[in-house]
C-alpha cells in the first residue's frame, strides 16, 4: 500500500465531482428536488426516505438533519427513515423482503408527501416498488441513482442522476454531497434567518 492508492482514490472522486458539476441537468435535479421538499413541509406533509445498505444509512442520515438540525438551530421539518428493525424483519418475514418499504409507505404515506428513495443502481427491487406505492398514494417521489433510464429514475418525479464510476462507492459520495445540499437549500427557503449573515 501506498500513498498514491490514496491519492489515486481522491483524483478519481474529484472528476466524479467535476463530472456532475458540469452536468447542468443534475444540478438543477437537485434544486428541483429540495424545492418539492420545502413544499412539502410547508403543507405540514412529511419526507419519508429509503435505501439498502449504504443508501439506508443515508437516508437515516438525511431524515435525522432534518428533525435535527444541520448547521444551525432551527424548527424540526418533518422526516422519517424507513428503518424501523421491527417492522422490517417482520414485513420481510410475512411478505418479503421486497416489501419492506412500500408497505411502510401504504401504511403511513399520505398524498402531498415525499418519498427520498436511494439505490445506486436504480434497480433495487425493494426501493423501486415504494416508488410504486408512493405514487400509487399520491406522493412525489425524489429518486437518488448512479443511472439514467433506471426504473427508479423513471419512476421519479426528479431524478437525481450521479453516474460516477463503475462501483457504487463513488455513486454514494455525490449522494451525500447531494444529500447536504437539499436540507441546505430547504433551510434557505423555510428558514432564511439561517443564513442571514
Amino acid at each position: 500500500m501506498s500513498k498514491e492508492h490514496v491519492r489515486a482514490a481522491l483524483q478519481e472522486a474529484r472528476q466524479a465531482l467535476d463530472n456532475f458539476l458540469a452536468d447542468e441537468a443534475g444540478l438543477e435535479a437537485v434544486d428541483r428536488a429540495a424545492a418539492l421538499m420545502a413544499e412539502a413541509i410547508e403543507k405540514n406533509c412529511r419526507i419519508y426516505a429509503c435505501g439498502n445498505g449504504g443508501s439506508l444509512c443515508d437516508a437515516m442520515h438525511f431524515a435525522e438533519e432534518m428533525t435535527g438540525r444541520y448547521r444551525r438551530d432551527r424548527r424540526p421539518y418533518g422526516a422519517t427513515a424507513i428503518a424501523d428493525a421491527s417492522h422490517i424483519a417482520c414485513v420481510a418475514n410475512d411478505f418479503g423482503y421486497e416489501a419492506v418499504f412500500s408497505r411502510y409507505v401504504e401504511a403511513h404515506g399520505r398524498s402531498d408527501d415525499v418519498l427520498l428513495a436511494i439505490s445506486t443502481s436504480g434497480t433495487s427491487p425493494n426501493v423501486v416498488a415504494a416508488a410504486k406505492s408512493a405514487k400509487a398514494k399520491g406522493m412525489r417521489v425524489v429518486g437518488m441513482t448512479g443511472r439514467a433510464g433506471s426504473p427508479l429514475a423513471e419512476l421519479s418525479d426528479v431524478a437525481i442522476v450521479t453516474p460516477a464510476g463503475r462501483y457504487a462507492d463513488r455513486v454514494q459520495e455525490l449522494h451525500i454531497k447531494c444529500i447536504h445540499i437539499m436540507i441546505e437549500l430547504v433551510e434557505r427557503r423555510l428558514d432564511p434567518q439561517n443564513y442571514a449573515d
